[in-house]
């Protein structure tokens, strides 16, 4: 099954009763039932390797090592996060994690002196990000993400599972608090990223990330003084765009 095959299926009714059917499932309930049931070989799990990913990365690879989990590498991105994916790669025993980089041609094309970021930031995401993500979603029906709506204040109407353009999007890891996620850290003894020791709370492109303050929520390091608060990849894409 692919996304094609949700034609006719109204996505947003479909999204709200797998919602009501897993309210109050654990997060390994929601990945059981998403990657065995749902969407066996047709559900992917999108990780950045940042500052909390290894948990979803660990809830899933105990669901199944060979989902595929999809990395965009920007291009960007701290050496520290590349070190940290081969890690966690290795200690999980990930046994499909697919690197996703930027069309060459359009980034010669865009970004030529590779400072788009700092002329237009929504147009750097997107030819890094949103474009060769959604490029690689194209075969599969859903996908997986560790967004959770202790955040930031534009996350906290997080669904567990949504609606998005032509496929599901499951968000096991939504309504978990920060506290959750630094026991699951400690109980499975899990690797930190090491830029985290360093105030870095959400970990994206060297360029547009810094450490955020005491009191500040974890996003708030990512493209300071800027109105931007997302990428891109967890914005609306139109029903007709696959």
């Amino acid at each position: 099954m692919s996304a094609l095959a949700f034609a006719g299926v109204d996505l947003d009714d479909y999204a709200a009763s797998l919602n009501a059917q897993m309210q109050g499932r654990s997060a390994e309930d929601v990945l059981n039932i998403a990657i065995r049931d749902l969407f066996p070989g047709q559900i992917a799990l999108v990780s950045s390797f940042g500052a909390e990913s290894a948990v979803l990365l660990h809830l899933a690879a105990q669901t199944d090592k060979a989902t595929p989990v999809l990395f965009l590498d920007t291009g960007k991105l701290f050496e520290q996060t590349l070190t940290y994916r081969d890690a966690l790669i290795e200690r999980l025993g990930l046994s499909d994690v697919r690197v996703l980089t930027p069309d060459q041609t359009q980034t010669a094309q865009q970004d030529e002196a590779g400072t788009l970021w700092f002329r237009d930031a929504e147009a750097c995401c997107n030819i890094r990000k949103v474009q060769p993500l959604q490029r690689a979603l194209k075969p599969f029906a859903a996908w997986i993400n560790g967004r959770k709506r202790y955040q930031a204040g534009t996350r906290r109407d997080i669904a567990l599972v949504e609606a998005e353009g032509a496929r599901l999007k499951f968000n096991p890891l939504a309504g978990w608090s920060a506290a959750e996620i630094e026991a699951y850290f400690a109980r499975h003894d899990l690797p930190r990223h090491p830029l985290v020791a360093e105030g870095y709370l959400s970990i994206g492109c060297a360029t547009c990330t810094h450490p955020v303050a005491a009191g500040q929520d974890a996003r708030s390091g990512r493209w300071q003084g800027r109105e931007k608060t997302e990428c891109g990849i967890h914005l609306p894409i139109p029903v007709g765009n696959p």
